[in-house]
């Protein structure tokens, strides 16, 4: 897994053509950063109705950062799924056929993990004062910071976080201590090694 921390400012990410070439996304981080992913977090931009890539052996769990409403529509269903604002969100198999419509221009946070690789547990959590999270090695943290604004100190002091930046967090063979300080809204992403269970969750 990802050792170390950093943050990524939200003007770092990588925009890029999706796979089958029907929208563009933006791309926080994929480990292992070169060759097939084990895991990857990114933004994607749905301008229009338009069919997602097919991603077989993936898992893949999608949130509604900003945008009025996005239909989902999975497979052969005939009603839709429908996210809403704040945060609507989904958890679907990456390899089934899914369209998305939007009402208007959205963009939705759109983590993607190979189950036999990846253990993948995410939340959606408010920031008001201090949260503690213990990161063990073989696991990584990415905080996706939703509003507001955030410092995260412990081992070590990373810059601050601003609305739509990136903290990811990982230990270096032991288990290390971060804590989140701040106020606003945050997506918390654990990405542990199969095996080593849920773990414990963010501690305010």
């Amino acid at each position: 897994m990802h050792a170390g921390a950093r943050v990524i400012p939200a003007h770092q990410y990588q925009r890029s053509r999706w796979a089958n070439q029907a929208g563009w996304t933006r791309e926080i981080q994929a480990w292992p950063a070169t060759g097939a992913w084990s895991w990857r977090l990114s933004i994607a931009e749905i301008e229009g109705p338009a069919p997602f890539s097919l991603f077989q052996g993936v898992q893949r769990e999608l949130v509604l950062l900003r945008g009025e409403a996005l239909r989902l529509r999975l497979g052969n269903d005939a009603r839709p799924v429908e996210l809403r604002p704040p945060y609507g969100r989904l958890r679907f198999d990456g390899g089934e056929a899914v369209t998305g419509e939007p009402e208007r221009r959205c963009e939705v946070f759109n983590l993607m993990w190979r189950p036999r690789e990846v253990e993948a547990t995410l939340w959606h959590r408010p920031l008001a004062g201090a949260m503690l999270l213990f990161v063990d090695p073989g696991t990584t943290w990415a905080l996706h910071l939703l509003g507001g604004q955030a410092v995260i100190g412990g081992q070590v002091r990373l810059p601050g976080l601003t609305a739509g930046d990136t903290a990811l967090l990982g230990a270096q063979g032991r288990r290390e201590r971060f804590v989140v300080e701040g106020g606003g809204e945050v997506l918390l992403a654990r990405l542990a090694q199969p095996g080593s269970g849920a773990g414990a969750g963010p501690a305010q």
